[in-house]
């Protein structure tokens, strides 16, 4: 149907301009590729563990199943070399994940704006809080072409005395860890970058906002006609509509806008610490679900403590029920190595219940749910969320529910009655952080290679 709704398209734009030209639109379908340009980051596109990963990469991805075309992505190291080859219409579309600087609107067209983000100034934390631009007494230092620096430009006049200088050869990935190490005294950054850096970097702390709420859009070429970018607008038009934007943003960003300093800072320490003590069983045992996802639950259950033990008598790294390990015929709940055994048993027990049609990661994240609150509590939350027009099958609409599950007059309108709701969307979020955490660590810092696996 989508594809009928182009084709439309295409017919009144032909039936508008001469027979020998085609429109940006026509170029795309007609040849069958679109032609994306992004930046290299986590925000944008990188090559995860098993494939292309990223939130800008889907949206291309997206927008490329949309047009019924194949998807080509260019990723780029410098924002200058991007929007070159975009105005020299060597790719059809910008999606850099960054906002767009004020000047953009007359060099380039732009898309709906999706996201808004600020500037925040990040220094490391125990130094002297800056609290205007007035307060920094050292050079700032930003990515070369990036919004960052076009909101230094505009500040110059304003601010004669502001000492600044772009690089092309670091990222704002590199410039946050420079920050975070004391290489660099401060940086700008927006609200999506440093929300999942500072799962890695506590200690990068906020000292003003320099600029609020700047939009993110996509960027097509000045020159072309409006057909490619009116495909854009009703390609978001119809992600917004039918819930899958929302779920794709809650994906990359809705877990980590949330920052606990202490929380945060503990989880790593424990990483390193405590976690190649158990990382061996992990891999092991993990079948339907990533290693690390697995640890990340440990952790949120008992902090990776094998004798832990709740108020309501669960026990153990993975804080199984009695009920529970009787039926995995784990014998003892304490012993680290039964225990994680019987956690990831039951975890694909819950994966397995999960109707098919939900896809990954929301059921992943519902079968987390369950875990902690019961296969019933969380169908009960789907049912609410159905009566209320949300969608049962995203954990987006159906985190929104789970805290009505301790309210009467939700629960007395289900079947299983009262639950902790709002425990176990807490609970999801946390091991969802913690996950990103670990991903990290595993990938970029090697944190269990100098670790000899114990003995099983």
């Amino acid at each position: 149907m989508r594809y009928v709704i182009v084709l439309l398209w295409l017919l009144v734009l032909i039936s508008c301009q001469p027979v020998s030209t085609r429109s940006s639109l026509e170029k795309v379908v007609d040849d069958g590729v679109l032609k994306i340009g992004t930046m290299f980051g986590r925000t944008t596109f990188y090559h995860g563990s098993e494939a292309p990963r990223g939130f800008e990469f889907e949206l291309a991805k997206g927008f490329a199943s949309y047009l019924d075309v194949e998807v080509q992505i260019y990723p780029f190291y410098s924002y200058q070399a991007l929007m070159k080859e975009l105005e020299q219409g060597r790719i059809d579309v910008v999606a850099a994940g960054d906002a767009v600087p004020k000047d953009f609107g007359k060099q380039f067209k732009l898309g709906p704006v999706y996201q808004q983000v600020s500037h925040k100034l990040v220094f490391l934390q125990g130094q002297q809080r800056p609290r205007d631009i007035d307060d920094l007494t050292q050079p700032l230092v930003v990515v070369k072409g990036s919004s960052n620096e076009h909101l230094l430009e505009q500040l110059k006049d304003s601010h004669p005395g502001l000492n600044w200088k772009a690089t092309d050869n670091k990222d704002t990935w590199e410039l946050l860890d420079d920050v975070a190490n004391g290489r660099l005294p401060y940086t700008l950054v927006d609200t999506n970058t440093l929300s999942l850096q500072r799962r890695q970097y506590p200690q990068l702390s906020i000292g003003f906002t320099v600029e609020r709420l700047v939009p993110i859009a996509w960027l097509l070429n000045q020159q072309q006609d409006d057909s490619l970018r009116a495909a854009v607008i009703e390609y978001f038009g119809t992600i917004h509509q039918s819930g899958v934007f929302k779920a794709l943003e809650d994906k990359y960003f809705g877990h980590v806008r949330d920052f606990n300093y202490v929380d945060t800072k503990v989880f790593l320490q424990a990483a390193r610490l405590k976690l190649p003590d158990y990382a061996h069983w992990f891999k092991q045992y993990a079948s339907d679900v990533d290693w690390r996802l697995l640890a990340a639950m440990s952790y949120q259950e008992s902090h990776w403590k094998p004798d832990a033990t709740s108020y309501t008598g669960v026990r153990g790294l993975m804080m199984l029920t009695r009920d529970t390990a009787r039926e995995l015929n784990i014998d003892s709940r304490t012993d680290a190595q039964s225990s994680i055994k019987g956690g990831a048993q039951y975890v694909s027990n819950l994966l397995a219940r999960i109707p098919a049609r939900i896809r990954r990661p929301d059921r992943l994240w519902m079968a987390l749910a369950a875990y902690n609150i019961g296969m019933g509590h969380l169908e009960d939350a789907r049912t609410l969320t159905q009566r209320q027009g949300g969608n049962p099958d995203l954990w987006v609409d159906v985190k929104r529910r789970l805290p009505q599950l301790e309210q009467k007059r939700y629960y007395k309108t289900t079947r299983y009655g009262f639950a902790r709701g709002h425990e176990a969307r807490q609970y999801v979020e946390n091991i969802r952080r913690y996950y990103d955490s670990l991903i990290y660590l595993d990938e970029n810092t090697r944190f269990l290679s100098a670790q000899a696996a114990p003995s099983s």
